[in-house]
């Protein structure tokens, strides 16, 4: 840490108050900054030019298997003249710590910007659009399986997304960092998407195309709504092509996740994964 770091021992420390605040959605959109936690997720922050307002380090919650990784990022902090560094004790991380498996990290970072006018124009684009997506977990993996999937961008649209809440921040795992992320309102959405030449395909229950047997090579937004009430009339007016998930057992439905998962992947098996990486 910086050799001008301050040490916090005790729970009643206004800092520490202020921090504990940014729990509360009203508190994050009144201050524009939110909480990120987790030596994985903070390293993919801060690889992508996130400069954190606050650092809150406690040595003894140190894994050995993030001793390496966390030298890095300390190093990183250490170079950045405007975070604030804290060295705090077990007891002070656990008050300002959001998830139950603690690795002795947290920073304090401000809102992202989310406008349409930041997202890449590649030479085919690949973009998903989420209508009214409100559970964190379901887009944090939302997320997750876009940067997985190469998407050149996700877009939000309606509901009452809270894309800078921590727990979306953990259910990506980071990703948050590595996707363009957009959030704008239906009708500005689909006049982007039209005056970018992109083919508006959504999925409902309705369609009479399973997704497996319509062309995803073009340039593209695969648009999915929400799991109790779909997508709106809107993109359903809007759409160039519609499609259906098949459904033969008593479910009517897939969870939002999962169902984005396969037609992104679906999208990548017809474009060819040439570059893809493997995982076992």
């Amino acid at each position: 840490m910086p050799k001008t770091v301050e040490k916090i021992i005790s729970l009643q420390n206004a800092r520490v108050k202020e921090v504990v605040k940014l729990s509360k959605r009203a508190v994050r959109d009144e201050r524009r900054s939110t909480v990120v936690e987790g030596v994985r997720e903070i390293s993919r922050a801060l690889q992508n030019g996130i400069t954190p307002v606050e650092a809150y380090l406690c040595p003894g919650l140190v894994k050995a298997e993030d001793r390496t990784l966390m030298t890095q990022i300390i190093s990183q902090l250490e170079q950045s003249p405007s975070t604030r560094c804290f060295e705090v004790t077990p007891e002070v991380f656990a008050r300002l710590a959001y998830r139950e498996e603690r690795d002795g990290l947290l920073i304090v970072i401000p809102y992202l910007e989310h406008h349409l006018a930041r997202l890449p124009l590649t030479s085919c684009p690949f973009f998903c659009v989420i209508e009214g997506v409100e559970k964190p977990g379901n887009l944090g993996a939302i997320l997750r399986t876009a940067d997985a999937a190469g998407v050149d961008g996700v877009i939000v649209c309606a509901g009452n997304t809270d894309l800078h809440n921590p727990n979306v921040i953990r259910a990506s795992l980071g990703t948050l960092f590595t996707v363009p992320v957009a959030e704008a309102p239906t009708p500005e959405t689909i006049a982007w998407l039209r005056a970018n030449g992109m083919t508006i395909v959504a999925a409902t229950p309705a369609a009479s195309n399973f997704y497996t047997k319509v062309n995803l090579t073009r340039p593209l937004a695969i648009v999915l709504g929400s799991e109790a009430t779909g997508l709106g009339v809107e993109w359903l007016a809007a759409a160039d092509q519609t499609v259906t998930i098949p459904m033969f057992g008593a479910a009517d439905s897939l969870n939002l996740a999962t169902a984005t998962a396969l037609l992104l992947y679906e999208v990548v098996r017809q474009r060819g994964a040439t570059t893809a990486q493997t995982t076992n």
